[in-house]
């Protein structure tokens, strides 16, 4: 099994790897997110996520992507702290990143057999959806676990320090 940083892999790379382990007749899961602080919610989606196909790929956004959809102060962790901890789950195949606000181009690119995102998301809302159903793929949505986001987590952190610092 390759170390967390032996999966990360450029799209470049990525995309040369997917095409040959596809030759194979690999099913090929993709998702993506920020996962900008790993929690069990994250961990329990991931896992689901893997059991839906051969390997799973997550597609990172970027730090760039993170801050033009989460605003100024996010992400928490760099992309490459990101990357190193989503790539330990033994649940995660391939870890990649995409600057652009939606992952619509690396959907493209990377041309999986199915795309998982969260329950949050309307199915008919969900970026790559068409083009992962015309190329005769499916689109799963994995309920999300209640209790557990990542933008609520902060909000209780912040709350915290400004109630402990009087």
């Amino acid at each position: 099994m390759p170390t967390s940083r032996g999966k990360v892999k450029s799209r470049k790379e990525l995309v040369a790897l997917l095409n040959k382990l596809r030759s194979q007749s690999a099913t090929i899961v993709l998702t993506n997110g920020c996962f900008d602080l790993l929690h069990p919610g994250h961990v329990r989606y991931l896992q689901k996520a893997r059991t839906e196909g051969d390997l799973l790929v997550v597609a990172l956004n970027s730090d760039t992507s993170v801050r033009k959809i989460k605003g100024e102060g996010r992400p928490i962790f760099p992309q490459s702290d990101r990357c190193e901890v989503i790539g330990a789950l033994a649940c995660v195949d391939y870890v990649t990143t995409f600057d652009e606000e939606t992952p619509q181009t690396i959907i493209e690119e990377l041309g999986p057999n199915i795309l998982v995102k969260g329950g949050g998301w309307a199915k008919d809302q969900i970026v790559g959806r068409d083009f992962v159903k015309n190329s005769g793929g499916k689109v799963v949505s994995i309920d999300f676990e209640k209790g557990f986001s990542t933008s609520d987590i902060i909000e209780r952190i912040r709350g915290f320090c400004r109630n402990t610092s009087r």
